[in-house]
């Protein structure tokens, strides 16, 4: 709805689309509401339209909106002219809802969220038709526009504060989102009020007449116009969401949408009871990467966290190489690590709640963000300088955000409150390092255990088994195992796309890298040091929305890019908490297709079997193969699998290690992790890298530097 987003259909899939953006905020430091605050705001929207864009046609811009606090004397005076009263501000919440056009459709979805609201206990106060001007928008922005109505939500005596209040408001918000795709809430909130479409900067003061209205006033307000790089416009997908604005993108987010999936079987609230059902699937099928990014942050802070807390859980800093960062950050970084994997890209996030307000770099520090301090409380912060006409003299100070630093405003405390003592804060309020101590399990510590090393004649049997070539050993492997990168190579490509082949090409090559869509930097190889990280923790999760000490219960690895001797670690592990189980990842050759489906379907069956008797670690390996046995691509036993415990709600409950033959490229680990694999033991490329130094084909290094090199290139690579 609402949407010029084409549908799938060919080769054509909307959820490859990105954005990047303009993105700023104005805020009173001392919280004092005024009109200026806001018309402030919107010229520095209209200063940053250059960083929009338009559609084919001039006057159909890709989206523009401004979120501020809820304007209660406006709201009032407004809603008095249609026939009832708004209660004192905290006592009400009010949803801005996109309706369709047509009266049945309005009337249908204004019952389904009356019913919702009745059925969570509020009571309906009204509705009021916001006014629009849609003389300025172009033809297909028009097509595709939605009617816009504010509903407005008395709070139950019975819910004790605000918090309380918000929590009920996005409970009947989601289900209403699960009874129905007709309508969308640009915001709900007892807050905050957001006005965003399918309009250019210019165009919004035009299209909503609320905006010039001199009782609008606000102490916060943040604003955004959209450049969707190379994807289509909508009235949904303009900013800002409901807790955050973005500039940049989430290159992760297919693998992030699908581990918060699989966690959601075990998520738990006391704070919401039985009702916790309603709230999932936290992330909408077809929003983009900002709006999934807005769910996960709006899970995290309805359950119990602080908006900053959910942001450094999402966008954490590069912790894990840092000299200088303090043990409780450390710490903190850490044991969230166990917890769920970052939100990484190029990102500069703005966020606020309505009551504090902010802005936070990725680690990397890929986009801009700057800010002024004026003499006389005011903040501007947006992606980049010149956005408002400020006075030299009036300037308190000035500075930009620093890579994976955070920017804070707290309105109710009436100050800045600094990156450091905000993180010194946050940090501290559990004992992290405690809990770290006395359960995370580092594999380095684990006892030793003994690896057979194969002769030449079944390597090579192995190597022909899994498709090995010279080229793989001379062009690939031997440059990786010498120097600790992957050798430099032509862009170009002369090689046939695996679906047009002639040969029998490795899965693998049916996947093509997704090159990021937004022009991101490279890294020089000593900041790339600095800031990536490939450890991981593998073992069962606990519920992400209860943070406790058994959440990090897990056993710590440096690289998912496990060799033989680690593996044998994890193969006879013996503490408590933990037990592996070698699963076989092959099917008997004569019987052909059928035989590798009922092989798969037997692995899904076993594996699930295995976690119910107290497995924890499950290695899937195609280690058995031989003349009468024959290996299920690791990529297929691995993502079938993966999403068979995803619709069992189990898949939390263990790790998945791949021992496999057939990886040996970058692309191959990287597609073998994005597709829920924990760590991956290539044994076939180690025990191949050995026997090239057994024949003279690597000279001047032995088992271990090779193994070092190698595996250092994947995770340089991956990294990236």
């Amino acid at each position: 709805m609402f949407s010029a987003l084409p549908p799938k259909q060919g080769l054509y899939d909307p959820q490859f689309e990105h954005d990047s953006c303009g993105v700023g905020f104005v805020v009173d430091i001392a919280g004092r509401k005024s009109n200026d605050i806001v018309r402030r705001s919107l010229q520095v929207l209209v200063n940053l339209q250059h960083r929009g864009a338009k559609g084919c046609e001039e006057n159909t811009g890709d989206g523009a909106g401004i979120l501020i606090q809820i304007p209660h004397e406006f709201l009032t005076a407004q809603c008095g002219k249609v026939g009832f009263d708004l209660p004192l501000p905290g006592m009400y919440g009010v949803g801005m809802v996109c309706l369709p056009r047509d009266s049945h459709g309005q009337r249908w979805c204004q019952e389904i969220v009356e019913a919702a609201i009745v059925r969570a206990g509020q009571r309906v106060l009204g509705w009021r038709d916001v006014p629009t001007d849609n003389s300025p928008i172009g033809d297909s922005a028009k097509a595709v526009e939605p009617v816009f109505k504010q509903v407005f939500v008395e709070r139950n005596q019975y819910l004790k504060n605000t918090d309380a209040f918000e929590r009920k408001l996005y409970l009947i918000r989601k289900r209403i989102e699960k009874t129905t795709s007709e309508l969308y809430f640009a915001s709900f909130s007892a807050r905050t009020l957001i006005y965003k479409g399918m309009l250019s900067a210019e165009q919004i003061e035009i299209y909503f007449p609320d905006l010039l209205d001199p009782k609008m006033m606000s102490a916060l307000a943040v604003v955004h116009q959209r450049f969707s790089t190379n994807t289509f416009p909508s009235w949904s997908l303009a900013h800002p969401f409901r807790y955050i604005s973005h500039n940049g993108e989430i290159n992760t987010l297919r693998g992030n949408i699908n581990w918060m999936k699989a966690r959601e079987a075990l998520f738990e609230s006391e704070l919401f009871g039985e009702d916790i059902k309603d709230l999932l699937p936290v992330s909408l099928e077809g929003g983009s990467d900002s709006a999934t990014f807005d769910n996960a942050v709006e899970m995290l802070v309805m359950t119990g966290r602080s908006l900053p807390h959910a942001m450094m859980m999402l966008i954490p800093e590069a912790w894990d190489g840092h000299e200088t960062m303090s043990d409780e950050k450390k710490a903190f970084y850490e044991y969230h690590s166990c917890l769920m994997e970052p939100w990484d890209g190029p990102a500069s996030m703005v966020f606020t709640d309505g009551v504090v307000i902010g802005a936070t770099l990725d680690r990397n520090g890929l986009r801009p963000s700057r800010y002024y301090v004026t003499k006389d409380g005011l903040v501007v912060m947006a992606s980049e300088v010149g956005v408002a006409d400020i006075p030299a003299e009036n300037i308190l100070h000035k500075g930009r955000l620093q890579p994976g630093k955070m920017f804070l405003i707290d309105t109710r405390e009436r100050r800045i409150i600094d990156d450091a003592e905000l993180k010194h804060r946050i940090a501290t309020e559990k004992p992290y390092r405690q809990w770290l101590t006395e359960n995370l399990v580092r594999l380095a510590d684990l006892p030793g255990q003994p690896v057979p090393e194969p002769d030449h004649q079944t390597v090579l049997r192995r190597q022909q088994v899994f498709g090995y070539s010279h080229e793989d050993l001379r062009i690939l492997m031997a440059p990786m195992a010498k120097a600790g990168e992957e050798a430099i190579g032509s862009m170009g490509t002369d090689t046939p796309l695996a679906v047009l082949s002639d040969r029998h090409p490795l899965l693998f090559n049916y996947f093509k890298q997704l090159f990021a869509q937004v022009t991101n930097p490279p890294l020089d190889a000593i900041r790339e040091e600095l800031v990536t990280s490939m450890s991981t923790a593998l073992g069962p999760e606990k519920n992400l929305l209860k943070p406790e000490p058994e959440s990090c219960r897990m056993i710590k690895i440096l690289s998912p890019i496990m060799d033989n001797d680690d593996l044998a670690k994890l193969r006879n592990i013996d503490i408590e908490g933990f037990r592996s189980v070698t699963l076989s990842t092959c099917f008997r050759a004569k019987e052909g297709g059928e035989g590798m489906r009922r092989a798969l379907q037997d692995l899904f069956e076993t594996a699930s079997a295995a976690i119910r008797s107290g497995a924890t670690i499950l290695i899937l390996s195609d280690r058995p193969v031989d003349k009468d046995y024959a290996p299920i691509p690791s990529l297929l036993a691995t993502s079938g699998l993966h999403h068979h415990l995803v619709r069992e709600g189990a898949r939390t409950r263990a790790t998945l290690i791949v021992e496999t033959g057939d990886a040996r490229e970058v692309h191959h680990y990287c597609l073998l992790i994005g597709y829920g694999a924990s760590a991956i033991n290539p044994y076939l490329a180690f025990e191949t890298l050995d026997d090239m130094i057994r024949q003279g084909l690597l000279t001047g290094i032995d088992h271990r530097k090779a193994v070092n090199h190698y595996t250092k290139a994947v995770k340089r690579e991956c990294s990236r």
